[in-house]
């Protein structure tokens, strides 16, 4: 067996990477489906932990060529590639077959197929490495050092193993007929003529000793296994779409099927799926990119936001603690299964957000237009009411009536909203905001959380309830618009500083309120104009910070970059205050770059303008597969559509403003209350096939900001966020 040297060309150069994951695990390769020890965050991870960190496969002493790599599934690729003749006689007719499983570890199901007119005798090796080091040690580049895992040989399998923070992980890896050293697993066969020769080679992963509840067996079917099945009726539950554009359809399924890949499931309440936030580092449940996502994904099933309030609501906080930064009512910002987990955030789950516990009220009141039964949502009002508690005792940190962040340790966020990254608020001469630091966009979210609180009273039946929390809200948004506003510059600052001065910049934080309503009419054009400027609109999306402030950077993080989930939710924003040709211009715009990463939007990419180069210039380390991203399209989808169910009065808006190169469009097996739904749509016409029993079809798009005074009182708020509402 050969070991780890310079010289075993573990190095080769891919055709891309290839990312494989089933709820928290996932597997990072190369287009050979090798993992080269020297590959950086290349491995295979469960539960934070690199379970592989080498893998890389030689035939005849050869490293294959490869042909060919496909992933038909979320957690399953499929290898081609050319293996060496031994005499190495030229176009070889050795060809090999890798099909990969990701779940509880690993399965790699190998065949050698031989073309030719003899048998061969073939010498296989797979050398194995597992540093079990951290998801963000691995991120961060910080697994060098000395190598402190154990290798030993133990009943037929590798077992590599180290300490990690008081945990003993480990990998066993094995496989049938196999020779078993320290370096990795060795078979020497005979492949027939014009025959094959296959074997599983499975990883399982262990903490403490123990292997996972159901890992991979040999001789089980992968695709008989839970998470499986979980992802199969995932699919059969999906909208069917048709669209003409062929395009937007390729765009739309795939954001679905990875919809579908990122769930995470609640080991105690195995029913309930919640979303993560994207792969390969995010594979965990992040409270605001969680909600979100479910928020935007309302079209492909609204059961995902219920599962992520359910999932949430169990982990709301409930005492003060500094370290975690939990407190009463709090909804968390990230929770993680790894070794390290907390060790820079303090604790498996880190409370150090502003925005995610009034979205949680928002989403749910959202959820109550949508049908959802009784049974459902009552049992999540009491936490939405501790969430209400927590923003006016812990959040509002000054009695001033908004919403500010700061961190209660040293080793928390710095920022607290969505550009979480420590430069990614500033005035607009670059500037750096100090904290507490009040966001605009965390206002938008409060103000959205009294209207949804407003909305599930009138659900429940309590006026008196609801006229409180409907009130609460115009006094909320009146204030907001004193404060945040920006006469001079036409825009509402970014955040309110420690010292209470408007943070002056100009940033795409500012759609969201458009997002939410609260903004004043006579402002929102203003808003608009701002956002739709050559300093933010790129024509690929909306810039996070324009060009013309002090700390722009196209390939920064935060500060000019584009983000897709932020410029859907700008574009709603527009929608709803009825900026319709803007809105469908931002939206062919997403879709346009979209075409340019293979059909799958990534978190973000540069800000670079579309007139400087022919396709969007890709961030560095952006996530893919990332949930927002995914669901992106689909809220673009809608509000174009302008799709908008509305339970708590018995209707439902359809008045599609499709752009002519969509074509016809047509999405079979929506969900709508229990029912399923087809939705038809061409240009400005639309129709619903098999509407629930006493919901009204309205051919006309939501009201921006209230219904007549017939409907919910009279109040002017109580419309709650809105699809596309314009």
């Amino acid at each position: 067996m050969t070991a780890w040297n310079a010289d075993n060309e573990a190095t080769v150069s891919d055709s891309g990477s290839v990312t494989v994951l089933e709820g928290s695990s996932f597997c990072i390769s190369s287009g050979s489906g090798d993992i080269s020890p020297d590959a950086g965050t290349n491995g295979a991870f469960f539960q934070d932990t690199r379970i592989l960190s080498g893998w890389v496969l030689r035939v005849n002493g050869s490293l294959r060529e490869t042909l060919s790599a496909q992933r038909p599934q979320p957690f399953q690729a499929t290898f081609v590639g050319r293996a060496k003749w031994p005499d190495g006689r030229f176009d070889s007719p050795l060809v090999v077959r890798q099909v990969r499983h990701i779940g509880p570890g690993l399965q790699d199901d190998i065949t050698l197929e031989n073309y030719a007119s003899e048998p061969v005798e073939c010498d296989i090796e797979l050398l194995v490495d597992a540093d079990q080091a951290d998801l963000f040690d691995v991120k961060g580049g910080r697994t060098t050092g000395p190598d402190d895992t154990t290798r030993t040989v133990s009943e037929g399998r590798l077992v590599i193993e180290a300490a990690r923070h008081g945990q003993q992980r480990g990998s066993a890896i094995g496989a049938r007929d196999a020779e078993v050293s320290t370096d990795g697993l060795r078979f020497r066969i005979t492949v027939p003529a014009r025959g094959k020769w296959t074997t599983s080679v499975i990883v399982v992963p262990l903490v403490n000793g123990e292997a996972p509840e159901k890992p991979f067996k040999e001789g089980q079917l992968p695709h008989h296994r839970e998470g499986v099945r979980r992802h199969l009726a995932w699919e059969e539950g999906l909208p069917r779409i048709s669209i003409e554009d062929s395009h937007l359809q390729d765009l739309l399924n795939r954001s679905q099927t990875d919809l579908g890949a990122l769930r995470i499931f609640d080991a105690h309440h195995p029913e309930r799926a919640a979303v993560a936030a994207g792969a390969p580092w995010f594979m965990a449940l992040f409270g605001r990119d969680s909600l979100l996502t479910s928020y935007m994904s309302l079209m492909v099933n609204p059961n995902l936001a219920l599962g992520t309030l359910q999932t949430l609501a169990g982990i709301q906080g409930k005492k003060v603690d500094p370290d975690s930064e939990e407190e009463p009512g709090r909804i968390p910002h990230e929770v993680r299964l790894g070794v390290t987990a907390g060790l820079s955030l303090g604790g498996t789950a880190y409370y150090g957000t502003a925005d995610a516990t009034p979205l949680f009220v928002a989403v749910l009141g959202e959820l109550s237009r949508w049908g959802l039964s009784r049974d459902k949502i009552q049992p999540l009002l009491e936490h939405a009411d501790r969430a209400l508690e927590w923003i006016e005792k812990y959040g509002d940190r000054d009695g001033d009536g908004f919403v500010e962040y700061l961190r209660a340790n040293e080793h928390g966020l710095v920022n607290q909203g969505w550009k979480d990254s420590w430069d990614g608020i500033n005035f607009a001469d670059g500037t750096i905001a100090e904290a507490p630091i009040a966001l605009c966009e965390v206002q938008a979210y409060v103000y959205a959380a009294y209207v949804g609180r407003s909305l599930l009273a009138h659900w429940s039946g309590d006026p008196a309830l609801e006229q409180r929390w409907a009130d609460k809200a115009a006094a909320f948004k009146e204030e907001f618009n004193k404060k945040f506003w920006l006469p001079d510059k036409g825009y509402f600052a970014v955040a309110l500083d420690k010292d209470k001065r408007p943070v002056d910049a100009l940033t795409s934080n500012i759609g969201h309120c458009l997002w939410t309503g609260i903004v004043d009419q006579d402002k929102a054009v203003s808003v608009m104009e701002n956002l739709m400027s050559p300093q933010m609109f790129t024509g690929w999306g909306i810039r996070t910070l324009a060009s013309d402030m002090g700390a722009y950077n196209p390939v920064s993080y935060h500060n000019g970059s584009v983000w897709p989930h932020d410029t859907a939710l700008v574009a709603t924003g527009l929608m709803r205050y009825g900026f319709v040709d803007e809105a469908k211009r931002v939206a062919l715009a997403i879709f346009d770059a979209a075409s340019h990463f293979d059909g799958r939007l990534p978190e973000l990419f540069c800000g670079f303008d579309r007139g400087e180069f022919p396709s969007p210039v890709p961030y560095p380390t952006a996530c893919s597969p990332q949930a927002w991203a995914a669901a992106a399209p689909v809220q673009l989808a809608r509000i174009l559509l302008r799709f908008d169910p509305v339970f708590t009065r018995g209707v439902v808006h359809l008045s599609p403003i499709l752009p002519e190169i969509v074509g016809t469009f047509r999405a079979e097996n929506v969900l709508l209350d229990s029912s399923r739904v087809t939705i038809n749509a061409a240009g400005t016409k639309g129709s619903i096939e098999g509407l629930p029993p006493g919901l009204k079809l309205l051919a006309e798009p939501r009201p921006p900001l209230a219904y007549p005074p017939n409907g919910f009182a009279g109040s002017s708020v109580r419309q709650g966020m809105h699809g596309s509402g314009a």
